[in-house]
């Protein structure tokens, strides 16, 4: 079939490829701008067609896509609603890859919700989609463990991998006409939110459970960062401290470390702070 792919980021590019080298890839559309970018790279260096847009209203006309008559499109991690003319234009719909076991966890931040809030198991679904968020039927889907390492970085990289072969499977389905269209129970949808970086923000003043803050900083990793401001020397400025995965610590303009490290190299921090990386240090 002939396909145009709708995405951004090197999360999507195993499916980038998939499609590529399956079907006739007509063109890609990608909100990244820069020629390094892991997209824009990709078409680049195999030659293939790549628009690129900053907002929904960027592809109101349509005409880059009505010129390529592709019969479907592909949506993975695009970072842009799509316009209703846009949903309407392919005679056979748009499918998207939804890092998430839908209908729970609709919305811009499926994986780092489900690191947050404990869970042991999440998934991949592929939906058609319709004109509301994450709404459209389901085309098939396929469970994953969340290991206790995890972090946002690497539970996407290992859903949209494992999404490849089903999205492989459902353009086969459609362009045999066999696909089968499953109705979500929306009365099951929960919801997530866009992350802004005060988000990451973290009191270590107050007290906290270690297992929530562990899932915190695995879950906000690479972005939006958990951090906080602290005082290396009483006779200087705040600075911001990152927190990493693996009880790895950043001061803002250095390099990461262990904690350990910083405990033994920052003596003249934060009494309150030293205390509390003290006991994540010991925390199992």
């Amino acid at each position: 079939m002939k396909v145009v792919f709708f995405g951004s980021s090197k999360y999507v590019v195993p499916i980038l490829d998939a499609i590529n080298t399956n079907h006739q890839l007509t063109l890609v559309v990608t909100t990244e701008l820069g020629s390094q970018q892991p997209v824009k790279f990709y078409c680049h260096t195999h030659k293939i067609e790549c628009i690129s847009v900053k907002k929904a209203g960027d592809l109101l006309s349509n005409e880059p896509l009505r010129q390529k008559a592709a019969d479907i499109g592909v949506v993975a991690d695009f970072g842009v609603i799509l316009p209703k003319q846009t949903l309407h234009l392919f005679p056979k719909g748009l499918i998207n890859v939804h890092p998430s076991l839908l209908p729970k966890f609709r919305g811009p931040t499926p994986a780092q919700t489900a690191i947050l809030n404990g869970d042991s198991k999440t998934g991949v679904s592929i939906i058609q989609l319709d004109e509301q968020m994450d709404h459209g039927p389901i085309l098939a889907q396929k469970e994953e463990d969340i290991s206790n390492e995890d972090s946002s970085k690497t539970l996407y990289e290992k859903l949209f991998k494992e999404s490849v072969d089903l999205v492989l499977d459902v353009l086969n389905k459609h362009a045999h006409n066999t696909i089968i269209f499953k109705q979500q129970d929306h009365n099951l949808a929960t919801y997530t939110k866009a992350l802004t970086r005060d988000d990451g923000f973290f009191d270590y003043t107050k007290t906290i459970d270690q297992t929530y803050f562990k899932n915190f900083v695995r879950a906000y990793y690479p972005w939006p960062g958990v951090w906080t401001k602290i005082k290396l020397r009483p006779e200087e400025d705040e600075k911001v401290v990152k927190f990493l995965p693996g009880k790895k610590i950043q001061v803002e303009g250095g390099k990461e470390m262990e904690y350990k490290d910083f405990i033994n190299g920052y003596l003249d921090a934060d009494k309150l702070f030293l205390e509390f990386i003290g006991k994540e240090l010991n925390n199992d």
